[in-house]
């Protein structure tokens, strides 16, 4: 090896501390305030004094933002789910409003309903039912005079929630009804006052809190279909 050349560079060896490290390190604890207000020592050494307006993110600050990280993911999981479960039932509806208005006549469209709570919408049953006096179309549940009111009230134009006196609506299958939506209907001319009811298992299938949009929609499909035909 010529006199020229170069040997890779070293790591430079750390010092060993001086002696009477530990006098120092004892003196710096119980005065701190030395190195403190030494900025030029501190740059040197590459520290800074954490002034009041600065947030430290500690153990308990990042739980903290941890807890509300899973609480917005929680709270968006749901939103979601319900956006989905809406979306859902709107497209079932729309296919049911279809098949709905191919009835033949009005046994054909009780039947058309009480197939779409079962088969789209896993309920118990569907049912429309009409006031008397007048006749009742087969397939149709007669209810006495003023008998949406019963169900109803005097003013609600639809229902959600526990079944009430609605239970008899379902016939044997009342006792399995939990819950119920209902909407009121009028029908043909004089109107004719009448309900078209769904019945689910789940005593909280439908509550008071939902909205009742959809149930009053697919009534008002049933009332414009069922004029079609006179009742005998």
């Amino acid at each position: 090896m010529s006199e020229t050349s170069k040997t890779p560079a070293e790591k430079p060896r750390a010092k060993p501390r001086p002696k009477g490290w530990n006098e120092v390190r004892a003196y710096l604890r119980d005065h701190p305030h030395t190195i403190r207000e030494d900025a030029g020592l501190l740059a040197d050494i590459g520290l800074w004094i954490k002034a009041d307006n600065i947030v430290e993110f500690g153990p308990a600050a990042l739980a903290r933002l941890s807890a509300a990280k899973t609480r917005e993911n929680a709270a968006r999981r749901e939103l979601e789910a319900t956006a989905r479960a809406n979306f859902a039932a709107q497209a079932q509806t729309h296919a049911a409003v279809v098949d709905l208005l191919e009835a033949r006549n009005h046994a054909d469209l009780a039947r058309r309903i009480d197939e779409t709570a079962r088969l789209r919408f896993g309920l118990v049953a569907g049912v429309i039912a009409i006031e008397r006096p007048g006749g009742v179309p087969a397939g149709w549940r007669g209810l006495p005079a003023d008998g949406s009111d019963g169900l109803l009230g005097h003013t609600q134009l639809a229902r959600m929630g526990e079944p009430r006196t609605a239970q008899a609506l379902f016939g044997e299958l009342g006792e399995q009804v939990g819950s119920v939506a209902m909407a009121r209907m009028a029908i043909w001319t004089p109107a004719r006052q009448g309900v078209l009811a769904f019945g689910s298992a789940e005593p909280n299938g439908f509550t008071e809190e939902m909205g009742a949009e959809l149930v009053a929609f697919l009534a008002r499909v049933v009332e414009r279909t069922a004029e079609r035909w006179p009742v005998l």
